[in-house]
């Protein structure tokens, strides 16, 4: 593996944007100046005009192998993320089969080991009947995410929802407990009383049927046994502004039991956008009325909410209920119900370009974006020797020309079910290179170039 010497280059990190030169050497940064000069042996390259940013961690993703690989594999997901500049994911137990015993849980790890192009840590997955099992993470607390609960209905038998197992999970984890807050009682109440009215439901039945009620009833109970036994919590992807009396600010993150978490869609769509994108963008929690995604803004600026997902989750456009028509645009089939239709968005390509364009529109600073993707995830997870632009830690980079627009289309999609529902949306900058682990594993400069050779790690946390 090579070394490089980055020149020129706007640095974004720990609250400032400065001008400097980047020594990377054996992987990680060795140093950090306002001007480095010649280095024997290193590649050169011009960052001038260029920002580089720490590498996005995105601690919410479905890459869905094994068992669901028709919609996506580790190796085709990672490397849309390292083309979107996230270096490294954590990936939900979710799969067939679901991750509920740590032997099902390595195996994930052993795939990822020889396909993953960034670095990777898995959550243990926990159902009503396996929290012995779950809690052997505690032994592995340096080397696992941390356990997840899925307190809504997911795939296969992960419901957990008997609050002797909850008890006992918040009770005795050591580690991280994230979860997955929805109500499912009243989910199906919403469910059957729209049923009755309406007969034939559509997607903008969803915000109605995953209600605000629903994700707070949930997220107030997580928080509840959190603060019973000082559990580490954090709850994932927030969706409404009536959750967010449950988080503040007064303290910093370092010191915070409990965080939380938005994901982009919410902060990107609306209820309305069912209009144009149906079930598309049918996902759970559900993406809800105009005002939750402003509130969810406000949070996320003033620091109630701490950091930014994707909970990237791809399905195929016939799972979605849609096809591509002679023009490559998509389309909805006919006859596909409510209930067969499929929730998840495929997202993590484009997160870091998504927060660009918001830059760009005054809504968030970089150096927020900074923090929010990347040194916030670290700190909420312990991660080792990653999320910043130190010395001496992993060099885990991304370049980006923010004067130069990129469009989604179909032909630059890399996920394996090949669509997104940002289609046609045109980006005001680009991702011009990624670095993992100090690897050059993605260039695009009109021209994309790949160098998989060298494969991500398994991620370290600081629990000992």
């Amino acid at each position: 593996m090579p070394d490089y010497l980055i020149k020129n280059i706007h640095i974004v990190n720990e609250g400032t944007v400065r001008e400097a030169d980047l020594l990377i050497r054996q992987g990680r940064i060795e140093k950090i100046a306002p001007i480095i000069s010649e280095e024997k042996n290193v590649k050169e390259i011009n960052g001038e005009g260029r920002y580089l940013f720490p590498g996005v961690i995105d601690d919410q993703v479905h890459f869905r192998e094994p068992g669901l690989t028709h919609k996506a594999t580790i190796y085709t997901e990672s490397r849309a993320a390292v083309a979107g500049g996230v270096t490294s994911f954590m990936e939900m137990p979710n799969t067939i089969p679901n991750a509920l015993t740590l032997d099902l849980l390595e195996d994930k790890y052993s795939i990822a080991s020889q396909s993953s192009l960034a670095n990777y840590s898995f959550f243990m997955g926990t159902s009503n009947q396996n929290a012995d099992e779950a809690l052997r993470v505690n032994q592995h607390r340096d080397t696992i995410c941390g356990i997840k609960i899925f307190m809504g209905s997911s795939t296969g038998n992960m419901l957990v929802d008997n609050h002797q197992t909850l008890d006992k999970l918040f009770r005795e984890s050591e580690v991280l407990i994230a979860t997955h807050c929805e109500e499912e009682h009243i989910i199906r109440l919403n469910y059957e009383q729209l049923k009755k009215e309406r007969q034939i439901l559509t997607a903008a039945d969803h915000p109605i049927i995953r209600n605000e009620e629903a994700c707070y009833t949930s997220s107030h109970t997580a928080i509840q046994f959190a603060q019973k036994y000082n559990t580490r919590l954090h709850i994932l992807h927030i969706s409404t502004a009536r959750e967010l009396s449950l988080f503040n600010n007064l303290i910093p993150l370092k010191d915070k039991r409990i965080t939380c978490e938005v994901c982009v869609h919410h902060l990107h769509f609306t209820a309305d956008d069912y209009v144009r994108l149906g079930y598309l963008i049918k996902c759970n929690p559900a993406i809800k009325a105009p005002p939750n995604r402003e509130a969810l803004w406000q949070a996320l600026l003033d620091d109630r909410i701490d950091v930014i997902a994707t909970d990237h989750a791809p399905h195929t456009l016939e799972e979605k209920g849609y096809v591509r028509n002679e023009s490559g645009q998509l389309v909805p089939t006919e006859g596909l119900q409510y209930e067969h239709a499929h929730a998840g968005l495929p997202l993590v390509q484009h997160p870091l370009q998504l927060m660009l364009y918001y830059y760009k529109k005054g809504k968030i600073s970089l150096e927020t974006i900074a923090r929010k993707m990347s040194h916030a995830v670290a700190d909420c997870y312990r991660i080792d020797d990653r999320g910043y632009v130190r010395e001496g830690y992993w060099a885990d980079l991304v370049m980006v020309d923010l004067d130069r627009p990129q469009t989604v289309q179909q032909a630059n999609i890399l996920y394996k079910c090949g669509w997104s529902p940002l289609e046609g949306f045109n980006f005001p900058s680009t991702i011009t290179n990624t670095f993992v682990n100090g690897n050059l594993v993605y260039e695009n400069y009109g021209k994309e170039l790949w160098d998989e050779s060298n494969k991500g790690m398994r991620l370290g946390f600081k629990r000992s």
